[in-house]
């Protein structure tokens, strides 16, 4: 069997373990299946002592996740990435937001129409600085993600959360599945953005 065929029907078996669907209502995402090969279980993870975290963590990092402080716009790693894949918590590595639903807000952060799962994010009245927001943070580590408004594209549900790119860590679609996210490569694969071989033996995995 020629090589280029052999390493056609092995890529093709890693991305069927990857094939997941995404589904939403009213603008909120609901959980999406994981593949088997996925190894950011967050089930096991437990969050680290501020100590701990002050170690892993740049300091900016830590007063935005920690202590809900906010970078400044435009001078921030992500508000203007247009790199396919998807950006998970800093603190954590649960993927929260894909640049499926990326768009260019103009507001100097990195913008979402919508998380992957609304069940990941965790809503709360913010009252500060005289205000009225809906902040928003990762369910799992509790990290201060920044804020969700009603000002989002109105064909995409009217949603835009206003992340902080210090809340998050970018894994391209290239090393998703190295990376142990390769459940999470089905909407990449159905937008043309990862290639599936035309050619395999192998039945797609189900979930």
């Amino acid at each position: 069997m020629q090589p280029k065929k052999i390493a056609g029907m092995a890529a093709a078996a890693l991305l069927g373990t990857g094939i997941l669907a995404v589904l939403h209502n009213a603008g909120r995402a609901e959980p999406p299946t994981v593949s088997s090969n996925q190894t950011t279980n967050m089930s096991d993870f437990k969050k680290p002592s501020a100590a701990e975290l002050k170690k892993k963590l740049t300091a900016e990092q830590f007063a935005v996740t920690q202590q809900s402080a906010t970078e400044p716009a435009f001078r921030n790693e992500f508000w203007d990435n247009h790199q396919a894949g998807i950006y998970v918590d800093i603190v954590s590595g649960k993927p929260l937001f894909s640049s499926l639903d990326k768009f260019d807000s103009g507001c100097g952060w990195p913008s979402f129409t919508k998380p992957l799962a609304a069940t990941d994010v965790v809503e709360h009245t913010d009252n500060s600085y005289g205000m009225n927001r809906t902040e928003v943070r990762s369910k799992d580590a509790d990290s201060h993600l920044g804020h969700v408004f009603d000002d989002g594209p109105s064909d995409k549900g009217g949603l835009r959360y206003c992340i902080n790119s210090a809340s998050l860590k970018f894994i391209p679609v290239a090393e998703m599945e190295k990376a142990g996210y390769g459940g999470y490569l089905g909407p990449f694969v159905k937008a043309g953005l990862v290639k599936v071989p035309a050619v395999s033996t192998n039945a797609p995995v189900k979930n």
